[in-house]
């Protein structure tokens, strides 16, 4: 299982920024496919999910501005991000998990990508 993030960038605030899963090994139709975020010193944080049946869920922090998202024929899962505050500056990370459970807790899931990093300058 590979899942390949791409798409951060240095982007001002109140830009926009468009992330990419690409996943290999599992089909993102089939499971549960969340974004974490972790900025310097803090702990990984939930960002967003979609689950299997199309649910998506967000954080409180990023609700109204972010969307998520998947295209089933590319296998990949995206994350619109738009309003973009200094704050919302970490790497990010896809994640995908078959387990049952919140999407919100990072130790549901069993696959990491590799992370993308997203500087957002005030």
């Amino acid at each position: 299982v590979q899942l390949q993030a791409s798409g951060g960038g240095l982007v001002q605030a109140g830009g926009s920024l468009r992330l990419s899963c690409a996943a290999s090994g599992v089909r993102v139709s089939n499971y549960n496919m969340g974004w974490f975020r972790q900025a310097p010193g803090k702990e990984r944080e939930f960002v967003s999910a979609i689950r299997w049946n199309s649910a998506t869920y967000y954080a409180d922090s990023v609700k109204g501005r972010f969307t998520c998202s998947r295209r089933n024929a590319e296998n990949t899962v995206y994350l619109q991000m738009n309003s973009l505050k200094p704050e919302d500056t970490a790497v990010y990370y896809c994640a995908a998990t078959s387990r049952v459970g919140t999407p919100m807790s990072p130790n549901v899931y069993n696959y990491w990508g590799q992370g993308t990093l997203v500087t957002v300058s005030s």
